[in-house]
């Protein structure tokens, strides 16, 4: 009679054509990790997060999904890496980042909700500045700057209807000789919900869809992870409602899921709800922070909630199987982020 081995080694021959080693188990993948610098998410997570892969944050506002991505950013920066942050909404503060300890020398900060003129000239203050007016012109010739040239009158041909255009959009006083261009009411938010739902649970949302800014995230995105060369790249879409975000493509998320693979480099996605489905290799889970008050008035500090909500690579305890089941881990840990004036107790 022939052995197990001999028996194994027959049916993968014979199913070798359609099933290369029909019978022989794939080798366990195990993926390097990189530490957050949070004690007891990197103890809960046997080392922090998976390197190579899509990792998602989710959670609802003030949970401290940017927080624990500020302070894993500024991890990697300060070994001397480089990381992304692509900002969907442009709501993330420089100096919050820098008192996190994140090296704004080795940050590529993206600004994806910044309004820019028909010449991608970025506005300010409401005024947009044709992009002409900031380009110096070539140098002109003449009679003024040495050598020979036209007459210096045919030179300063067209000025002044510059400068009136210049001057038109900062003008405050009316003219009646000028077309008036009333603008249009700012309204600060509107309401989806029906009129009977009582006004102090109605939600407020932000007027206009995100799908130009969502959009050009995706995009940098790929263009980041095709270029390489980066130690972590976070895409902050935790502005944008999940109806929005939830209507991006699956095959996206597996792009980013494979070139991340290829390029070694850690994708952190920041959202209200988890949307990555099974590209993510890991999905964490942060309830609303608790406050904290040492004082009865005084506001100390934060005390967040994360659990494990799917982990696909986990480093193997043993070889051996046991006959009982194992107990269960634990799968959720907590931290508090205190306030620079509660100081450390």
């Amino acid at each position: 009679m022939p052995s197990a081995f001999t028996l194994r080694a027959q049916i993968e021959a014979a199913l070798a054509q359609r099933i290369p080693s029909a019978l022989t188990p794939p080798p366990r993948e195990i993926r390097p990790t990189s530490a957050t610098g949070i004690q007891a998410l990197d103890e809960l997570l046997q080392g922090g997060l998976p390197v190579g892969a899509v990792s998602e944050i989710a959670g609802p506002a003030c949970s401290g999904r940017t927080s624990l991505a500020l302070r894993y950013v500024a991890e990697i920066t300060q070994s001397g890496k480089v990381c992304a942050w692509v900002d969907v909404s442009d709501e993330m503060h420089p100096e919050s980042a820098a008192a996190t300890g994140v090296a704004l020398t080795h940050l590529l900060w993206v600004r994806c909700g910044v309004a820019t003129t028909g010449e991608g000239k970025p506005s300010q203050n409401g005024f947009t500045l044709p992009l002409k007016y900031l380009i110096p012109g070539p140098i002109k010739r003449g009679l003024h700057g040495g050598g020979f040239g036209p007459h210096p009158r045919t030179e300063a041909k067209g000025l002044s209807d510059s400068v009136r255009d210049l001057l038109r959009a900062q003008s405050l006083a009316p003219r009646c000789a000028e077309q008036q261009h009333k603008p249009r009411p700012w309204r600060p938010a509107y309401r989806t919900q029906p009129a009977n739902v009582p006004i102090n649970e109605k939600k407020i949302c932000t007027p206009g869809k995100p799908w130009s800014r969502i959009d050009q995230a995706l995009r940098v995105t790929d263009l980041l992870l095709q270029a390489g060369g980066f130690g972590a790249i976070v895409l902050d879409l935790g502005s944008i409602a999940a109806e929005y975000v939830s209507r991006i493509p699956l095959a996206t998320w597996f792009r980013y899921r494979a070139a991340a693979e290829r390029t070694q480099v850690c994708v952190l996605l920041l959202t209200q709800h988890s949307c990555a489905k099974s590209s993510a290799g890991l999905v964490l889970h942060l309830e609303p922070g608790k406050i904290l008050r040492d004082e009865p008035t005084v506001f100390t500090g934060i005390e967040h909630c994360i659990a494990v909500a799917r982990q696909r690579f986990t480093p193997a305890p043993a070889n051996v199987v046991p006959l009982r089941k194992p107990p269960q881990r634990e799968r959720s840990t907590r931290w508090q982020s205190r306030t620079s004036w509660a100081g450390s107790r």
